[in-house]
């Protein structure tokens, strides 16, 4: 059966994990081949948001040490979201950082050059979402045509809107998308009170940041999900740019080990690693904190295929629909290659990598 976000708000279960430890000898190469002149190596990631429990491997890896035994010392900068992490990462001089694949698709068709490329997917999942007024006459995605949606300026659900809106039977444009700077409670909230139809987000994010208004958004809310129109679509990834890849190959390979370690002792000690969450995070709540990691870990981190290609990789057919998908509904000028959005030549060995199990 499959895991909804519904059942993590219900009851938020156990979560395991089939996976081994990374290799030793992995990490000790990484580490010999990063250091320099006895130094750690630095890398800079833009991060999607600020530290939260969604990042909860990320911090564990680094409270225990997985990073420094790859022989890096990375630095984690709060970001604006998924999609505008794509952009950033050269504009802003980053290493890498962590956002959406389907922003990656859009910028590798519109200016291929120094464009970043995953090395480890982390959601095999999209967690996109329009959340809209609970009980209200938003039911389908065919329903959106003449309403108005609010959202961030680069928000990963607006930009990877058209495809979703051309499978639920409307044209895109037929959907009056409102941009705003203001926060996701607030954006949210403007639904919740009936000045407008809809947010795009994530549905944990969105949950999060009512909650952080004292309002509850499963009660308020109902969601429409991309992955049930587009089940092709990937989320978020942790992706590097072409510079730092060619002259830096095995930190990524140890970098892509440590998070893969992160993420499998997330799955085998919740409480550690939200326990990492909250050294930090300057905003951390469990209570917040806690539902989010768990819904990651459960769904965006639990489809099907990652028992087979392990966390990290993608199904090869997938990722070439969802260029297409991307291309064709978003008009794009030029057709990326899957090899142009992802590789996994740095990505453990298949039985080392971590491995979702149904409970």
């Amino acid at each position: 059966m499959k895991t909804t976000r519904r059942d993590i708000f219900k009851a938020i279960g156990g979560v395991a994990v089939l996976a081994t430890a990374a290799s030793p000898l992995l990490a000790k190469t990484a580490a010999a081949a990063a250091k320099k002149d006895g130094d750690l190596l630095k890398v800079k990631l833009l991060l999607n948001g600020g530290i939260s429990g969604p990042h909860a491997f990320f911090c564990l890896a680094h409270e225990r040490g997985y990073f420094k035994e790859a022989g890096l010392d990375v630095e984690f900068s709060p970001g604006d979201g998924a999609a505008s992490v794509v952009t950033l990462i050269a504009q802003q001089g980053f290493d890498g950082g962590y956002g959406d694949m389907n922003a990656l698709i859009k910028l590798a068709a519109l200016r291929p050059n120094g464009c970043p490329k995953a090395v480890f997917v982390a959601f095999n999942t999209t967690p996109l979402t329009i959340g809209v007024r609970k009980g209200g006459p938003i039911k389908t995605a065919a329903d959106l045509k003449d309403k108005v949606i609010i959202g961030h300026p680069i928000d990963a659900a607006i930009e990877a809107f058209p495809p979703y809106a051309k499978l639920g039977g409307i044209d895109p444009d037929d959907v009056h998308i409102l941009r705003s700077n203001a926060s996701m409670a607030a954006n949210a909230k403007e639904v919740v009170d009936g000045d407008v139809d809809g947010v795009f987000g994530f549905v944990n994010t969105i949950i999060a940041a009512l909650r952080g208004i004292d309002i509850d958004g499963r009660d308020k809310l109902d969601f429409l999900e991309y992955q049930d129109l587009v089940p092709e679509f990937y989320g978020n990834a942790l992706m590097m740019s072409p510079d730092f890849i060619a002259k830096h190959p095995d930190a990524v390979k140890g970098l892509v080990a440590a998070v893969n370690r992160g993420i499998i002792e997330t799955f085998k000690d919740p409480d550690a690693a939200l326990d990492a969450v909250a050294k930090m995070a300057p905003k951390f709540r469990r209570e917040v904190d806690g539902p989010r990691m768990m819904g990651t870990l459960k769904v965006e981190m639990g489809h099907p295929e990652g028992a087979v290609h392990g966390i990290g990789d993608v199904d090869d057919n997938r990722i070439d629909r969802s260029i297409s998908l991307m291309v064709d509904a978003c008009r794009l000028p030029r057709t990326p290659k899957p090899e142009d959005i992802f590789t996994r030549e740095f990505l453990p060995p298949l039985d080392e990598r971590a491995k979702p199990v149904k409970l």
